[in-house]
């Protein structure tokens, strides 16, 4: 087990990790679904999921086996073999987590609508949520994590601000809404059963949250593939057939191995032990920062427009509130190492 520093300073580790993830995953997802990278011009969302989601499942079981991270999942008896399983909550929170997956990479693929915006308020929506959770699961936030929050909020109301970044198509608002349900219960499950100092129990739901999230996204599309009329099912067939011999097939597949890299550190970052009004803030900084981040990208490589006066003030506020998660604590650490005289 980790000493004390080593494990308060994880986080930031894994903060990293999400950030060096969702950089490439946010701005090879715009490129692809606009048209911005040579190929079959612009691909709808729904198109991509099926190779994305299923890179993304192989990509998570290889990660657990090369980490030996299965002795860590509850054991079950399967044809007399004794075989990682869910919980009954982990279940659950994998497919919440599955519905993250898919309305994460829809989101990039709107019409109409500031794709910064609508990443904005999905992650806004979360920075809400967090101090609801705590106070529903007896946590108490500390001041830091209040100011952090406030300043979060404070950086999505500067973004808010830029006009054309209102109109929402019913799709999208759907998208959202399903987003938040499914961050809110994961988060209550995740307070609940896992927010703990104990690495073993914090693995455990882990390994089998994310043993249930993609391979039961991968089921969903399977259905929908094969019942779903309309143009969203039209999509996700051809998702399944013609775009496997696209000459952007390999984008997909970078795509999905990318997005499950975000899944794997973003879910460390929220296990977290501390406080949801501290990891989520750090969760969600991460990605606002990314996505700045693969804003210039796209405009350095492929001539997309530079983030605007807004956007740069919003994350200069985020900047801001990362400091504040990260200072104080540390002065704390420090004050009581310091010997008393």
């Amino acid at each position: 087990m980790a000493g004390p520093e080593k494990g308060a300073s994880r986080i930031w580790w894994f903060a990293f990790g999400y950030f060096a993830a969702y950089v490439p995953y946010s701005a090879l997802t715009k490129a692809v679904t606009t048209g911005a990278v040579p190929g079959d011009g612009s691909i709808d969302g729904f198109v991509l999921l099926p190779v994305t989601v299923a890179t993304s499942m192989v990509a998570m079981f290889t990660f657990l086996t090369v980490m030996r991270w299965w002795r860590y999942a509850s054991r079950g008896q399967l044809f007399g073999r004794s075989v990682p399983r869910p919980g009954r909550y982990t279940f659950a929170s994998g497919f919440c987590t599955a519905a993250i997956i898919g309305t994460t990479t829809l989101a990039y693929t709107f019409e109409g609508v500031s794709i910064v915006f609508v990443m904005l308020l999905m992650r806004g929506g979360v920075l809400m949520i967090a101090p609801i959770v705590d106070t529903i699961t007896g946590r108490r936030p500390r001041w830091f994590s209040w100011v952090a929050l406030l300043l979060s909020l404070a950086a999505l109301l500067v973004s808010f601000s830029e006009r054309g970044g209102y109109a929402i198509s019913i799709v999208s608002a759907v998208d959202i809404a399903v987003y938040l349900t499914s961050y809110f219960i994961r988060l209550r499950f995740m307070s609940r059963l896992a927010k703990s100092g104990d690495r073993e129990t914090t693995l455990r739901y882990f390994v089998e949250e994310q043993m249930v999230a993609s391979p039961a996204m991968f089921l969903a599309l399977v259905v929908i593939a094969i019942a779903a009329p309309g143009p969203i099912g039209d999509s996700v067939r051809e998702g399944f057939t013609t775009f496997l011999s696209s000459p952007v097939i390999g984008h997909a597949v970078l795509i999905g191995l990318l997005s499950q890299g975000t899944g794997i550190f973003g879910g460390l970052i929220l296990l977290d032990s501390r406080e949801n009004t501290f990891s989520v803030p750090v969760n969600r900084s991460s990605s606002i920062l990314a996505g700045v981040a693969a804003s210039y990208a796209l405009a350095l490589t492929l001539d997309a427009d530079l983030p605007s006066t807004y956007e740069l003030i919003g994350a200069a506020l985020v900047i801001t509130a990362i400091l504040f998660l990260t200072l104080p604590p540390l002065f704390e650490r420090e004050s009581r190492a310091r010997p008393v005289p």
